[in-house]
């Protein structure tokens, strides 16, 4: 596939005239899927999908095209052109760009990363033995995801690596559940089992009467699946430069006044890992690792060179939209076998739903408590809590009130396949606070 993609950047970039720029790019997998329902296969199948992205810049014009490619460099080729001959068409007609970004020369990559992954062939029975005698719903994913970027001025880039993710709910005859998603590039089946029999046991739990609590400000465990949809709040007016700089970024505060979080809290952009590409779509390439939130204070916002040269700033090369492609939080002192223990009183979240911003600048988010929440008395779970809404800040329950996180940070992919599979996720450990806003 890299072949196919240099081959049809290459004769794409021939076709450029003079003041033109051009940048190419492609996205695709090689996926099997496996559909599960009441713990029996529903569905299966494998995916193959290629799509085309072209950029041109005509002085300092803009303007961009996108199409689904067959895989077959001939007939692809024709089509892209005819593309970029629509693209070429309509530029003239636009504004010019004041923060336009050109293509630049450079060193080039190339990063495959091989996983272990299962074969289609083998799929279904290493999973269906460990789920069978319950009612699970879920969707198998597996194979390699790639994408590569080339621009006119002779810099290319290509990544793929394998993963895989089982993302699935364990519902019991109440219709209550427990949501989980088991993810790796390397597939250990003693592993999986052991985690599928942990959702298992939470689901005996919620067998358990629901009871509903007060709402007030309680001693709260979020687990590492919940603290993961609160970090991709960063990337929505958080650690971007453009919000901080336009005033409606979450993070503000602690640009303005100093504002910290907690010592325990700290965030970093980390692409060592291989799960996602260090370039972005203009073909930069940023740091390796970039410290976001060091021990509760600001250190690095995520800078585009759009940004950079709108506020003239330096750039870090982030993406357009600047947010976390690779976010990796800082595990703590705190074992598992002692979660409960240390919570002793208090409400254990094992997922958030529905989240959003009810104050940016204060740093406030409103969401909802999701399938396995319990009830905590004397270090051991008494029953299931219905659920309910939460709004606190940042400020309170990743500042002063965080006690202590997990000395694991846990893995937990981006499972969205709306315009195909996605890289990586979250590396994330479970936190301990000492007070947590549960409003309705």
């Amino acid at each position: 596939m890299k072949n196919y993609f240099e081959s049809l950047g290459s004769r794409m970039m021939n076709e450029i005239k003079a003041n033109e720029h051009l940048f190419v790019s492609v996205n695709g997998e090689k996926s099997h899927f496996v559909r599960f329902n009441n713990a029996k296969v529903r569905q299966l199948g494998t995916v193959e999908d290629l799509n085309l992205s072209i950029k041109l810049i005509s002085g300092n014009k803009v303007s961009d095209g996108s199409m689904t490619c067959s895989g077959d460099l001939e007939d692809d080729t024709i089509r892209g052109l005819d593309e970029l001959t629509r693209i070429r068409k309509e530029i003239d007609s636009l504004p010019e760009d004041p923060f336009v970004i050109f293509p630049k020369a450079g060193d080039g990559s190339s990063n495959e990363y091989s996983g272990s992954l299962l074969e289609p062939s083998e799929t279904v029975e290493a999973l269906v033995p460990a789920m069978k005698g319950n009612d699970l719903s879920g969707i198998w994913a597996s194979g390699k995801v790639f994408c590569g970027n080339l621009n006119s001025k002779g810099l290319s880039h290509w990544f793929s690596t394998d993963t895989f993710s089982l993302d699935y709910s364990l519902v019991t005859s109440a219709k209550k559940m427990v949501k989980a998603t088991f993810a790796d590039t390397t597939w250990n089946q003693e592993a999986y089992e052991k985690y599928m029999n942990g959702s298992i046991d939470k689901l005996r739990l919620m067998e358990i009467d629901s009871i509903t609590i007060d709402p007030g400000s309680y001693r709260t465990y979020i687990a590492p699946a919940g603290v993961s949809d609160i970090i991709d709040m960063f990337s929505w007016g958080g650690v971007s430069e453009a919000s901080i700089q336009q005033g409606d970024s979450a993070l503000c505060k602690m640009r303005s006044s100093s504002a910290k979080l907690s010592n325990c809290f700290s965030l970093k952009e980390d692409f060592s890992r291989g799960t996602v590409p260090q370039f972005n779509s203009d073909g930069e390439v940023a740091p390796e690792s970039l410290p976001l939130i060091s021990r509760g204070s600001l250190e690095n916002t995520l800078v585009s060179s759009r940004t950079a040269k709108e506020y003239s700033v330096k750039s870090n090369f982030a993406g357009r939209g600047e947010g976390m492609r690779a976010p990796f939080m800082d595990p703590g002192g705190l074992s598992e076998e002692d979660i409960l223990k240390r919570l002793d009183r208090g409400v254990y979240l094992s997922n958030l739903h529905y989240l959003n911003w009810s104050d940016r600048i204060g740093g406030r988010i409103t969401g909802m408590t999701r399938y396995s929440c319990f009830w905590v008395e004397n270090g051991e779970i008494v029953a299931p809590i219905n659920d309910m809404r939460f709004d606190d800040s940042i400020y309170n329950f990743f500042g002063e009130n965080m006690e202590d996180a997990t000395n694991k940070s846990q893995f937990n992919p981006d499972i969205g396949t709306y315009d195909g599979r996605g890289f990586g996720g979250t590396f994330c450990p479970g936190v301990l606070l000492r007070s947590f806003e549960l409003t309705l």
